[in-house]
């Protein structure tokens, strides 16, 4: 069964002052055999756009002891060893449940790779997944980082990965701060917060037969556990438990960037595969030029569009990049890349991916001998929620559900049930 949304009408919440300390949360153990729904389902539609009223009912986020949805995130991937630190008691068993032992002092835990396929966790070995489950607040530490959730290692060919499971909410606290600053506007960070709830909830939608629903890094999103929770963060993902977003009665990739240059421009010129949908179709954006990502200029190694070029199957020495063709806000959709040998128009996305320009947004691009110069505006895809224009609106007082309104046109806010 799907997990039931309740729909959310916009509201007017007044900006408010964050304390940024931070805090430890505590973990309550779950079972390791959950697994999320395979789809979400939404109630009525309320298509949150300029045609709603802002005094139609609304509700509050859903309470702090509704149901929370556990996530699996790959936190290790194909390693053959790695120490794990526990802050106190842990329980390690088999998925079975057939080998189990437990630790009730603080201590470290060696994770090794083993012969036959097999995996060593502590004294136990075994072929099929391991799990390490902390009791009673017990954070586990790898890498420097603290998680609060149970992890799981899953042992391969003289390999292993290792997956937390924890609580949605739970892995909203260690995303926040690694994708928008832990001292911006509160409102900024409420809607940080539904955007990355609503993303990471459709993420999941399809995922119950795979082996783990998200990575730790930019392929889904930065996520470096939840063991310490600025107390804004704290506010701005409690203070909107369980909302996401929607369009006609479908949750979507509710993409955000960091800087958009004075607009954001359609899904399709950075994913040629994606639906065309209203929330993801541009939005004109005049609150992020107060960030130093508003302009750029940079230079790029002339290898590296070299090697791009020979990718798309373009032979000789690169002789220029330059913009083809832009989308109405001024961004580059197409480049064309010259060589000795002939000429071919690409995405800049895919330039932009294989070189680390800092956006197509471009506004002079001159080719070296060795170097390409680049100048342009803002920061990252462009695509959805520009972080920056986040934190400019709700400098002047704006409501996160404004701010998803001015990023997501045409969406819904609704409460997971």
């Amino acid at each position: 069964m799907g997990v039931m949304l309740t729909l959310l009408a916009a509201c007017m919440v007044p900006s408010a002052k964050q304390n940024n300390s931070a805090q430890t949360i505590t973990y309550t153990p779950m079972k390791t055999n959950v697994r999320p729904a395979p789809r979400f389902k939404l109630e009525k539609p309320s298509i949150l756009d300029e045609t709603e009223s802002e005094n139609t009912q609304s509700q509050q986020p859903a309470p702090a002891n509704s149901p929370d949805k556990t996530v699996r995130v790959l936190i290790l991937e194909n390693s053959k060893s790695a120490y794990i630190k526990h802050s106190g008691r842990v329980n390690i068993y088999t998925q079975d449940k057939s080998k189990k032992y437990k630790i009730s002092q603080a201590g470290t835990v060696s994770v090794k790779s083993a012969k036959n396929g097999q995996v060593q966790v502590g004294t136990l070995v075994a072929k099929q997944p391991i799990f390490i489950e902390p009791v009673g607040g017990v954070t586990l530490t790898m890498d420097k980082n603290g998680y609060t959730g149970i992890f799981k290692v899953v042992p391969g060919t003289n390999t292993f990965n290792i997956i937390e499971l924890t609580p949605l909410e739970n892995y909203l606290y260690g995303v926040l701060p690694h994708e928008m600053h832990h001292t911006w506007a509160l409102e900024a960070l409420k809607a940080q917060a539904v955007a990355a709830r609503t993303y990471t909830l459709k993420s999941i939608e399809n995922k119950s037969e795979e082996p783990f629903d998200l990575y730790n890094d930019v392929r889904s999103q930065v996520y470096k556990g939840s063991a310490q929770v600025y107390d804004s963060i704290k506010k701005a993902v409690d203070g909107t438990r369980g909302q996401v977003l929607s369009y006609k009665g479908e949750l979507f990739y509710t993409y955000y960037h960091g800087n958009c240059g004075g607009g954001t421009d359609h899904v399709e010129i950075w994913n040629e595969k994606a639906p065309h949908i209203k929330p993801l179709s541009g939005a004109s954006c005049k609150f992020d030029n107060h960030s130093k990502s508003y302009t750029f200029s940079q230079d790029i190694t002339k290898s590296s569009a070299e090697r791009f070029a020979r990718s798309q199957g373009l032979k000789g020495t690169l002789s220029s990049v330059r913009v083809a063709k832009k989308t109405s806000t001024g961004r580059a959709n197409t480049l064309t890349l010259k060589t000795s040998n002939g000429s071919k128009q690409v995405r800049c996305a895919d330039f932009r991916a294989a070189t680390g320009i800092r956006s197509c947004k471009i506004t002079k691009m001159t080719t070296g001998t060795t170097k390409i110069h680049v100048e342009g505006r803002g920061y990252g895809h462009g695509i959805g929620m520009c972080q920056d224009g986040a934190h400019g609106m709700a400098k002047q007082n704006y409501t996160y559900k404004q701010i998803l309104k001015q990023y997501y046109p045409g969406s819904t806010l609704a409460v997971v049930r």
